[in-house]
């Protein structure tokens, strides 16, 4: 505990909290009191200003980072026959049908995105329960109930970011790592933010 109050101390004291920092210097800041051993994820939040439980205020879509998240994406795929075969060749991790529903069933999910081919929905569609929750139930609206598997697992694989607004209003992601370039971290935010920006035009009120 008093190694992360040391920390936090030292963040503090290097932000004028009356000063609107620039994407690049605030990575400049983290990345100067750096402390993990590990390379940690750098987030961004937003506060739409939206009410969620309006269908009419749901903020919800995908977005491609131009350099990734730097996160390895574990995926998952229901497909059958040619499509199993054209998923496995895509780089997806585990390729099944109802092996690979009984297994989710059962609580084994170790998974970051889950695709299905749309004649797989009848068997995925019962997973609701366990997808659901974990904000892993295949939708067509963000590309992961299709039949271009090959793009769907590609797309994830190379860093494609979901986003859904939260109850408060707050949407959120991971933007990369902060070994990043503190550049390509920019670019990554800004093509978030002109993600959301977009999508929240068809939104009666969004962004404050």
């Amino acid at each position: 505990m008093a190694r992360q109050s040391k920390r936090m101390k030292s963040a503090l004291e290097q932000v004028d909290r009356l000063k609107e920092y620039s994407i690049v210097e605030a990575v400049g800041i983290l990345q100067s009191v750096k402390t993990t051993k590990f390379d940690e994820t750098v987030e961004v939040a937003m506060n739409l200003g939206v009410d969620p439980r309006h269908a009419d205020q749901m903020v919800r879509g995908v977005v491609s980072l131009p350099h990734g998240t730097g996160k390895t994406m574990r995926v998952a795929v229901f497909a059958k026959g040619p499509k199993a075969e054209e998923a496995e060749a895509a780089g997806a991790d585990r390729v099944g049908a109802d092996d690979l529903a009984e297994e989710f069933a059962n609580g084994n999910i170790d998974f970051d995105r889950i695709i299905a081919t749309p004649d797989m929905m009848a068997v995925v569609g019962k997973l609701g329960r366990v997808l659901g929750p974990k904000g892993l139930m295949p939708n067509p609206k963000l590309g992961t109930v299709t039949m271009d598997v090959k793009k769907a697992v590609s797309d994830a694989k190379a860093g494609q970011v979901q986003y859904r607004v939260e109850k408060a209003g707050i949407v959120h992601a991971g933007v990369g790592k902060l070994s990043f370039d503190a550049a390509k971290i920019e670019e990554n935010v800004q093509a978030f933010v002109d993600a959301i920006i977009k999508q929240s035009q068809r939104v009666p009120k969004a962004i404050t």
